[in-house]
C-alpha cells in the first residue's frame, strides 16, 4: 500500500526542549540532549529536525532505537525536506542519531518524557558539557532520570561528529 509522506509543519508546535555542546573539536559520547514530550515520532521529531535546521544542521536522517519509540512512518515531510527514519533494536535506547548532509551525525541524549523537570533540566545541561565523557545511561543515572538503565560502558566513538565538518 502507498501511503503519502505525513507532511508536519512545526512551527505550530510547543518549543523543542533541546541543547548542544559548543563545538570544540572535543567528542564526547552525545553532542547534546533532547526532552520530548511524547515517545510519537511524527509529533516529537519535526520540531527537533526543523530546530536543529535553523541551527545550520539540517536532518535527512533520523536513527533510533525501535523499543523507546512508537511504531510510526517511515519517513517524515519537515519544510519541503523528506526526513528517512530508521529504527533499529541495536541501536542505543537514549540516543537518537540525526545524519545531515555529508554523513554528518549529531547523536542526542533523549531523555524520557516523563522524566520529572528539574531532573530533565539537569541532564539537558550535562548533556551539552564539553568536559564530559560519560555516557548516555551514565548522564541520566546521575541526574535521578527514571529508567536510566545501567548498561556496561562502550568503547569511545571513533566516529565523526557534529563538531567535524570535514568529508571522511
Amino acid at each position: 500500500m502507498n501511503q503519502p509522506d505525513p507532511t508536519t509543519s512545526p512551527t505550530t508546535e510547543p518549543e523543542c526542549r533541546w541543547t548542544l555542546t559548543p563545538r570544540t573539536g572535543a567528542e564526547g559520547w552525545v553532542d547534546g540532549g533532547w526532552w520530548p514530550r511524547s515517545t510519537d515520532p511524527a509529533t516529537e521529531f519535526p520540531p527537533l529536525i526543523a530546530a536543529m535546521s535553523t541551527r545550520g544542521l539540517p536532518v535527512l536522517r533520523v536513527s533510533f532505537h525501535l523499543g523507546a519509540w512508537d511504531a510510526g512512518a517511515r519517513r517524515l515531510t519537515v519544510h519541503d525536506t523528506v526526513v528517512e527514519l530508521e529504527g533499529f533494536r541495536s541501536a542505543q535506547p537514549h540516543i537518537v542519531t540525526m545524519m545531515g548532509p555529508h554523513r554528518r551525525r549529531t547523536r542526542l541524549l533523549v531523555i524520557p518524557p516523563a522524566t520529572p523537570a528539574g531532573a530533565a533540566r539537569a541532564a539537558l545541561r550535562a548533556a551539552a558539557d564539553i568536559d564530559t565523557d560519560a555516557t548516555a545511561e551514565d548522564i541520566l543515572r546521575w541526574n535521578n532520570v527514571p529508567g536510566a538503565s545501567a548498561v556496561p560502558p562502550r568503547p569511545r566513538r571513533h566516529a565523526r561528529s557534529v563538531r567535524d565538518n570535514a568529508a571522511p
